[in-house]
C-alpha cells in the first residue's frame, strides 16, 4: 500500500534518514553483544594493545552494520514504498541478525570459534546437549528483540527530526570511518613488525579480516625485506605457538628405568598380522599385550607425529616452527636415557630431522647389497645396544620394507589388484622375517627382561576395500587406512588381549604415566588417554594438516579447513541425509584449537 498525502521522494528521503539513525543504534547494540568476544579473549597486555582493541571494537562493528544496512535495506528503500512495511522488514532483518551475533557470542564461549557452515548447521540440530540448552536460552530472548527493535523503530520514527537538529551524525560517522580506517592501518604495522599484543587479536570477532601490507610497503620502501626476515626468525624462535605441555608436569611416581624400544612397519595394515602372513609378528602378539582395535593417528606419514606428541596432525606446522621436541622425549633425556635411532631410508621422511627427533643425533648406515636395508638397520641397532654399557636407553627403529611393496611383484599372469596385494603380502612377509631377525637379537642380548619393546606401525593402506576408488594411503580415514598393529612387550605384565579403542595418541601418555612416573591429568599433554583405559570413548581423533576425522563405533564425520563435513557409516559408505552429532564434533573441534597459546 501506497502512504497518502505523501510523493515517493519525500517517503524515500524520510525512510533514508530513519534507515541512517536506526543501523546507528543497532550499531550500538552490536557492540554491547560483541564485549562478550572481549571478555573472552586475552587482555592485551601493552596499552597500544588495549586501545587497538577499544578502536577495533568501535571501527568492527560500526563497520559491519552498516555495510549491512548499505547492502540489504538500503536498496530496498527504493523498492519498498510503504514506510510501515520496510520498517517491519528492517525491525525483522535486525532481529535476525542480533540474533546471529548471540549465538556466535555463545559458539566463540564455548569452543573458542566463531560460526561456520559446520558450526551452524549443527549447531541446531542435536538436542539434549549443553551447547543447544544453551542455544536454547539465546532464543528465548529472540521475541524481546523483535519487541524493542519495534520500539526503536517507532522511537528513532517520532524522534528523527529531533535528532537530525543536533549535528551528532557526522561526527559519529567520522568517528566509525575514522575508528575502522585506523584499525586496519595499526594492524598492518603490527602485522608487519610482529607485534604480538596487536596480531593477537586477529580473529577476536566475526567476519573480521584485517588488513595486511607487506608487500606494498616492501614496493615503497616503508618496509626492508631483510630486517622483516630477520625479525621472522627471531619471532619464530620466542614465539610461544603452542601450549605444550598446558600445566606444568608433576612426578609423583616411581619411575621405572626399563629401557624402551618402538619398531615401526612402516604401512602395516593390522589384519595382515596373521600366522599366515607375518608368523613371527603374530607369535609376538600372543606372548605380549596386543591391542586389537588400535587405530594410528593419521592416514599418512604423519602419523608417527601423533605417536610421539600425543597431538593431532593439525599441530605439526605450529610445533616444527616453535620447536617443540615431544614431551616423551624430553622426559627421557631429562632422565639420562641414551638415543639409538635407526632407518632403513636413513630417516629419509624430514619430519623425522626437522620436528620429532630435532636436535638428536641420527645412526647413519652406509647400506651395502649384502642384505636388505631394514636388515642392516636391525644389526647396527643391535651393535649399539651392546655397546650401551648401562641402562636406560631409549631407541626407534623404522623399517620400511612395507613401504615399496609394488617392488614384489609375482610376475604371474593376474590383474592389477591381484598383483598390488599379492606384492603387498610379499613384502610384509618379508617384513616378518626381519621382525624375526629382531626379535633373536632381542634375545641374544639379553634385554628382555628390561626393555619395553613396542611394535606398530605409521598407517596402514587400503586396496579399494570400500569401493571409493581409495588404493595405498592418504585418501580416505577408513579403517584400511588407519587401523595399525599395537603390540607391547612389558616386563612384569601378563600376555594379555585388548579389543577397546585406541589410539596412535594414546602411547605417549602410556609410557610417561606407567613407566617414568607422571602424574599429571593426560589432558594437561596429550590428545589421548592411557592405552589401558578401557572406559569408553566418545570418538578415536584422526586426521592431516587439512582435514580432521572423527571415529565414533557407529560412524566417521571428516571436517576439512573450510567447515565443510561428510559423514561415512561403519564401512565408510557416505550418508547423504544425516548429520554428525553434535557433542562429537564440538569436543572434536574443541581438541584442536586446545593446545594453541591463548595470545595467539
Amino acid at each position: 500500500m501506497v502512504d497518502n498525502g505523501n510523493t515517493y521522494g519525500e517517503r524515500v528521503s524520510r525512510l533514508v534518514g530513519w534507515g541512517h539513525w536506526f543501523a546507528f543504534f543497532n550499531i550500538i547494540a552490536a557492540m554491547l553483544i560483541g564485549t562478550r568476544y572481549i571478555t573472552e579473549s586475552p587482555w592485551p597486555e601493552t596499552l597500544l594493545g588495549q586501545f587497538y582493541l577499544a578502536i577495533s571494537w568501535v571501527g568492527h562493528f560500526g563497520f559491519l552494520v552498516f555495510a549491512l544496512y548499505l547492502l540489504v535495506l538500503f536498496p530496498l528503500t527504493f523498492l519498498i514504498p510503504s514506510r510501515k512495511l520496510f520498517r517491519l522488514v528492517a525491525v525483522c532483518f535486525a532481529t535476525f541478525g542480533l540474533t546471529v551475533l548471540l549465538v556466535d557470542t555463545q559458539a566463540y564461549q564455548k569452543i573458542n570459534l566463531h560460526l561456520t557452515p559446520v558450526v551452524w548447521e549443527v549447531l541446531l540440530n542435536e538436542e539434549g546437549s549443553s551447547v543447544n540448552i544453551d542455544l536454547q536460552h539465546l532464543f528465548v530472548v529472540l521475541p524481546l528483540i523483535f519487541l524493542l527493535q519495534l520500539a526503536l523503530s517507532e522511537w528513532v520514527w517520532r524522534k528523527q527530526r529531533r535528532l537530525s537538529h543536533k549535528h551528532i551524525g557526522r561526527p559519529i560517522a567520522v568517528l566509525f570511518f575514522v575508528s575502522f580506517i585506523t584499525s586496519h592501518l595499526i594492524y598492518v604495522w603490527a602485522d608487519a613488525y610482529f607485534y604480538n599484543p596487536i596480531t593477537a587479536q586477529k580473529a577476536n570477532f566475526p567476519l573480521s579480516y584485517p588488513m595486511t601490507a607487506k608487500s606494498f610497503m616492501e614496493r615503497h620502501g616503508l618496509l626492508d625485506r631483510e630486517e622483516y626476515l630477520q625479525r621472522l626468525r627471531e619471532n619464530q624462535a620466542h614465539a610461544e605457538l603452542v601450549r605444550y605441555p598446558l600445566e606444568k608436569l608433576e612426578f609423583s611416581r616411581r619411575a621405572n628405568s626399563l629401557n624402551v624400544l618402538i619398531v615401526s612397519v612402516n604401512n602395516l595394515r593390522s589384519d595382515v598380522m596373521t600366522s599366515e602372513w607375518m608368523p613371527n609378528a603374530a607369535n609376538f602378539a600372543e606372548q605380549n599385550l596386543s591391542f586389537t582395535n588400535h587405530y594410528s593417528s593419521s592416514n599418512d606419514t604423519f602419523g608417527v607425529f601423533g605417536l610421539f606428541y600425543g597431538l593431532p596432525s593439525s599441530y605439526v606446522s605450529s610445533i616444527k616452527m616453535q620447536g617443540s621436541r615431544p614431551i616423551l622425549l624430553d622426559t627421557l633425556l631429562d632422565k639420562d636415557y641414551s638415543f639409538g635411532l635407526f632407518s632403513g631410508d636413513n630417516f629419509d621422511d624430514a619430519l623425522y630431522g626437522e620436528t620429532i627427533f630435532r636436535g638428536l643425533n641420527f645412526t647413519g648406515i652406509a647400506f651395502n647389497d649384502a642384505s636388505s636395508p631394514d636388515t642392516q638397520a636391525i644389526n647396527a641397532w643391535a651393535n649399539w645396544v651392546e655397546q650401551r654399557k648401562k641402562s636406560p636407553w631409549f631407541s626407534f627403529i623404522e623399517l620400511t620394507t612395507v613401504d615399496n611393496f609394488s617392488a614384489y611383484d609375482d610376475k604371474g599372469n593376474h590383474s592389477t589388484i591381484d598383483k598390488l596385494q599379492n606384492g603387498y603380502h610379499a613384502s610384509v612377509t618379508h617384513a616378518d622375517e626381519e621382525l624375526g631377525v629382531l626379535f633373536d637379537k632381542i634375545e641374544q642380548l639379553g634385554i628382555s627382561d628390561s626393555t619395553v619393546v613396542i611394535l606398530t606401525s605409521n598407517h596402514g593402506t587400503e586396496f579399494n576395500e570400500t569401493k571409493t576408488n581409495s588404493w595405498g594411503s592418504n585418501s580416505n580415514y577408513s579403517r584400511y587406512q588407519l587401523q595399525v598393529p599395537m603390540v607391547i612387550h612389558w616386563p612384569g605384565k601378563v600376555p594379555a588381549i585388548y579389543d577397546h579403542r585406541t589410539s596412535h595418541l594414546d602411547l605417549s601418555v602410556t609410557l610417561l604415566q606407567d613407566l617414568l612416573g607422571i602424574s599429571s591429568n593426560p589432558s594437561d599433554f596429550s590428545s589421548g588417554q592411557s592405552l589401558f583405559d578401557e572406559s569408553p570413548r566418545k570418538w578415536i581423533l584422526a586426521g592431516g594438516t587439512r582435514e580432521l576425522a572423527l571415529i565414533t563405533n557407529k560412524d566417521t564425520t571428516v571436517i576439512d579447513k573450510f567447515g565443510n563435513y561428510k559423514l561415512y557409516d561403519g564401512n565408510y559408505q557416505r550418508l547423504q541425509d544425516k548429520n554428525p552429532t553434535l557433542p562429537v564434533l564440538m569436543q572434536g573441534l574443541t581438541e584442536l584449537q586446545r593446545f594453541y597459546a591463548k595470545s595467539n
